[in-house]
């Protein structure tokens, strides 16, 4: 059996009102089974701790059954007492395989605290809040997909139990005392429910490889960081890349085929207002980015700042718009006073969030496109432009409808 690191029983409060009311909500005492394979694998592995226990256990029978100073009946009697069960039930947990649990082989992990509480003040943009929602929306929707699981299971009290799957209905009417696990063997993947206080719930996923049920769950997502304004939705483009300029067209044509050709590729256009910049970026997000699975980030000047990409994610867009506003030139007085250049810079070179690689968790081969439109390239600091930053530029002309 592999060593459970998941598992916690420590501080347990032995409370029969719950276990009760487990019973209640439809849950069952899990009775373990005997296994001839198990147990001939016992007897080879370890039939030193075998034999003694099967001794003890006899040993402690006999002494039950052969008491001088009772009445025969008396002693059968006394079989059925607590700690005669006890001694029993302990055999035959020994005897018996565990219950399957979470064990080393699943490192891709995913969690979520859920519901996500949004605390909004003057102080807190809740940019942070928009990115823990989208965490909770892939992993509810992650378990949409997966729907009921094979077995679910509690420990409480010193016992094991089980939900029958058949009337299982959805997560948030499961009665959760202590730590549940669920198993899905199709896919190879564990859910973990903690309870906390108020009703909240830490959902966590762990699985070999989660990376084909997120990108189901996370398909269509798209996510605005600007402010008050941060929510999670989909992408809205009033305007299709039909309706754009022939040569916008053409120059689109390039962008689809470089983002099917390079694992991350950066694209600015520019040209005076009123072109249809920032149209284009969202038609090209919703006609050709979505259908490709990338989950879209519209950013603005102060999200810029603490945006780190989720690494979950195996398909990424990020839209810059009025990148020349926040990618000045660092020579200038203004942009020392207010500059962001460095912060799009790691986006561009993904200096920033692959400097250090976390070592537990998933790791993903993740591809990245960058949309970003600016009025001017002359306030763009040159390192910006840098071969190796910028793979495709083009200027609008055309005043757009």
């Amino acid at each position: 059996m592999e060593f459970d690191y998941f598992r916690t029983q420590d501080n347990v409060p032995n409370n029969t009102n719950n276990r009760q009311g487990l019973l209640a909500s439809g849950w069952r005492p899990l009775q373990r089974e005997f296994d001839f394979g198990y147990f001939a694998e016992l007897m080879s592995k370890d039939s030193r701790e075998l034999s003694q226990k099967t001794f003890n256990l006899v040993s402690n029978l006999a002494e039950t059954l052969g008491r001088n100073n009772y009445a025969w009946w008396a002693n059968l009697l006394n079989l059925a007492s607590e700690n005669t069960r006890y001694e029993v039930e302990k055999y035959w947990n020994f005897i018996t395989p565990e219950p399957i649990y979470p064990d080393y082989r699943y490192k891709e992990v995913i969690a979520t605290e859920t519901p996500i509480v949004q605390f909004v003040s003057r102080n807190s943009i809740p940019i942070e809040y928009v990115l823990n929602r989208l965490q909770e929306i892939t992993v509810l929707r992650v378990l949409n997909l997966l729907a009921a699981p094979d077995i679910i299971t509690q420990y409480y009290s010193e016992r094991e139990f089980y939900f029958p799957v058949d009337r299982f209905l959805n997560w948030e009417r499961l009665d959760v005392i202590n730590t549940v696990y669920a198993y899905w063997s199709k896919h190879d993947i564990w859910l973990q429910i903690d309870p906390y206080d108020r009703g909240k719930r830490q959902y966590t996923l762990m699985a070999k490889n989660l990376t084909p049920l997120i990108n189901k769950a996370t398909y269509d997502l798209a996510v605005m960081l600007s402010g008050y304004q941060s929510r999670v939705g989909k992408v809205h483009s009033q305007f299709s890349i039909r309706s754009f300029p022939a040569d916008i067209q053409s120059f689109t044509d390039n962008v689809q085929q470089a983002i099917l050709d390079q694992q991350q590729l950066a694209v600015l256009v520019h040209g005076e207002p009123g072109t249809g910049k920032t149209a284009w970026t969202q038609a090209v997000a919703k006609e050709i980015l979505v259908p490709l699975g990338y989950v879209i980030f519209i950013l603005d000047h102060d999200a810029i700042a603490n945006f780190v990409p989720p690494t979950y994610l195996e398909k990424i867009c990020i839209i810059i718009n009025e990148a020349d506003n926040l990618a000045q030139n660092r020579s200038s007085e203004i942009a020392q006073s207010n500059n962001k250049t460095e912060h799009i810079l790691s986006l561009l070179d993904g200096t920033l969030y692959q400097s250090v690689i976390d070592d537990s968790g998933i790791q993903i081969n993740q591809r990245l496109v960058i949309l970003m439109t600016c009025n001017t390239t002359e306030r763009l600091d040159p390192a910006m432009l840098r071969k190796g930053r910028v793979d495709l530029m083009y200027e609008f002309i055309q005043k757009f409808v």
